[in-house]
């Protein structure tokens, strides 16, 4: 469906044109900064929120499709488009930019951080929205600059380190990305005669069982390492730990997405049979992340790295998800998604406050820590039982509809990943025992409670996780005819001797010389 209005191309202009002119803005002008910054964010949101008002609910497919020649002679164009599984997806990033803004504190005067932030935005968006592969990974390369200089012009002691670490990593994994995009594309020329960058034409390619798993392994590289997906993980914590708190919004709550979006977005459409080959490796990788991820967070003392290792089992959760190929594990994932962005940024937003007024991070130094915070302590225990995944908050539902969906196609993985909430909740409670109960340390001797501003950003990240951990029909309700069409998109292309959800089989019917039915075959 497309529209008279360019929702989706505004959608991503308006944090562009937003940075550029905070990029114009006199240094001094730090009250003008902070206005572009305002007017950036927040009108991303408002158009974020339009395009949830107009999308249809119940429609598989692409809406909202705003689609411009740009490169004629190579067949690229400025394609953009939103299905369910996306939808939320932006909404979410909408959603978290102006509170990861507001978690910038005096930054939010500084030219460069704001306009650096509003780079990052308008890739993301970008990531989440594009239908052409080469502007899709423009987006997607787009996004490693602004959280480099995020991490090393704001981030803490080992920040250059963390950010050279992430650079190269994720720079470095692109390279076998763009390799593959260029590969599909040089295929489907050949077949066709037409050279295109369309994801939806590319998915009709007809590709080798060799060249479909080289070529699923070429993408996933990219976005396992974005993810981060275990083993390619390893420079998460370190840009987890020394990012700003904006910088550790952004990374866990929305650029992890990247990659697991990429993964549902084309692994899944273009090479469906490399998928159902390799989902056993992918949902062995899911599983030791989870087990790994959990057991690395129980033994930190340090509480930022604790909730990095934290994200990096719940992206697990996502992986096997997504590689169990049942509709319902790939919706929960798709839910888990989000949900994973809303509570974890919450986290490190609250882990940001205790360490504005205390100066650390180590468990033995926060000890006691409710007396001095209650309503930091009360918040705090919202947002770390939804990360164990207690029923009646966000982390609950995703997880259930993961899990149970695994298990109807790939049982043991579906038990060994439950083990993952029983660790979950060790080393998180374990956690909250260690930093909010007994007597206040030295280091809490000027600990105050959290101020009305920091109430204000962290107020609708708790509303979310009440609200879809009572009601997520809202987001199932638009999310699954889209994971419905995809799963079956690879089913039917995987297999093809099975017939697709709805369509008959066909029986032959061999009718006997004395006029009885013979046989079905």
């Amino acid at each position: 469906m497309t529209s008279s209005f360019p929702y989706l191309t505004v959608l991503v202009l308006v944090p562009s044109g937003a940075a550029l002119v905070a990029a114009l803005v006199p240094a001094y002008a730090k009250r003008l900064v902070q206005v572009v910054g305002w007017v950036g964010t927040f009108g991303s949101l408002g158009l974020a929120c339009a395009v949830l008002a107009v999308f249809k609910s119940g429609t598989p497919g692409f809406q909202l499709v705003s689609t411009y020649r740009w490169i004629p002679t190579f067949g690229i164009s400025w394609s953009l488009g939103v299905d369910g599984i996306s939808l939320f997806l932006v909404l979410m990033t909408a959603v978290l930019f102006p509170i990861a803004l507001a978690a910038g504190g005096g930054r939010s005067g500084d030219k460069s951080f704001v306009a650096w932030l509003l780079v990052l935005e308008a890739g993301c968006l970008g990531s989440f929205l594009s239908l052409d592969l080469l502007l899709f990974f423009l987006f997607f390369e787009l996004t490693l600059v602004p959280v480099y200089f995020i991490i090393a012009g704001w981030g803490h002691e080992r920040r250059g380190y963390a950010a050279t670490k992430f650079f190269l990593y994720t720079l470095g994994a692109s390279a076998f990305l763009l390799v593959g995009i260029l590969s599909v594309v040089a295929i489907h020329a050949e077949q066709t005669g037409v050279t295109t960058f369309d994801v939806t034409k590319l998915a009709e390619t007809h590709l080798s069982g060799t060249a479909a798993i080289v070529l699923f392994l070429a993408f996933t590289a990219a976005f396992a390492v974005k993810a981060p997906i275990f083993p390619f993980h390893t420079w998460s914590p370190d840009a987890y730990r020394e990012s700003p708190a904006t910088g550790a919004v952004v990374l866990a709550g929305v650029m992890a997405k990247l990659g697991t979006d990429g993964i549902i977005r084309f692994d899944l459409e273009l090479f469906p049979h490399a998928v159902v080959v390799l989902a056993p490796l992918l949902l062995t990788l899911g599983v030791v992340g989870i087990i790994y991820g959990g057991v690395v967070a129980a033994i930190q003392r340090d509480l930022k790295r604790l909730i990095a290792y934290s994200s990096l089992a719940h992206i697990g959760f996502i992986v096997i998800g997504l590689f169990a190929l049942t509709g319902e594990a790939v919706s929960g994932a798709v839910l888990q998604m989000v949900n994973h962005g809303i509570y974890t940024a919450a986290l490190f937003l609250l882990v940001a406050m205790i360490y504005r007024r205390s100066g650390s991070f180590s468990t033995a130094d926060l000890s006691g820590l409710q007396k001095k915070a209650p309503v930091l302590a009360a918040l705090f225990t919202v947002t770390m039982l939804a990360s164990i995944g207690v029923p009646g908050l966000n982390g609950f539902v995703g997880e259930f509809l993961i899990l149970s969906g695994t298990f109807i196609t790939h049982r043991w993985w579906a038990v060994v990943a439950t083990a993952g909430v029983v660790v979950a909740a060790v080393y998180l409670l374990w956690a909250y025992q260690q930093v909010f109960h007994g007597k206040p340390t030295a280091a809490l001797a000027g600990f105050k409670e959290i101020t009305w501003r920091e109430a204000a950003y962290m107020a609708p990240l708790v509303a979310a996780i009440v609200f879809l951990g009572v009601y997520p029909a809202p987001l199932l309700n638009r999310i699954t005819p889209s994971v419905d069409q995809l799963v079956a998109h690879v089913e039917q292309v995987a297999h093809p001797v099975i017939p697709t959800p709805g369509q008959p089989t066909h029986v032959h019917v061999v009718v006997s010389a004395s006029g009885g039915e013979g046989g079905a075959g």
